[in-house]
C-alpha cells in the first residue's frame, strides 16, 4: 500500500503543548499513520503527515484549527 507524506506549514504553535493538540487532531483523520511536529515557537513550525490516503486540504486545515488557534499557511505535497 502506497503512503502518502503531506507537509503543513503551520504558525500560532509555541509550545509542547500546541505540538500535542494539532498531533491529536491531525492523527484522528481517517488514514493517518504517523504525524511529527518540528516546532518553531517563534516562527512556523512544519508538520509532517504520513497516511495511507491523500487527505485534502480543507480537512487538514479544519483539523489544525480544530486544535487551536494555528494557522495552515501552506500545503506541500
Amino acid at each position: 500500500m502506497k503512503n502518502y507524506e503531506t507537509v503543513l506549514k503551520v504558525t500560532g504553535m509555541t509550545c509542547a503543548h500546541c505540538a500535542a493538540h494539532v498531533t491529536e487532531e491531525l492523527s484522528a483523520l481517517a488514514g493517518t499513520e504517523k504525524v511529527t511536529v518540528d516546532l518553531r515557537p517563534e516562527g512556523t513550525s512544519s508538520v509532517s503527515v504520513i497516511s495511507s490516503r491523500q487527505p485534502g486540504d480543507q480537512e487538514l486545515r479544519e483539523a489544525v484549527a480544530e486544535a487551536g488557534s494555528y494557522t495552515v499557511t501552506d500545503i506541500i505535497r
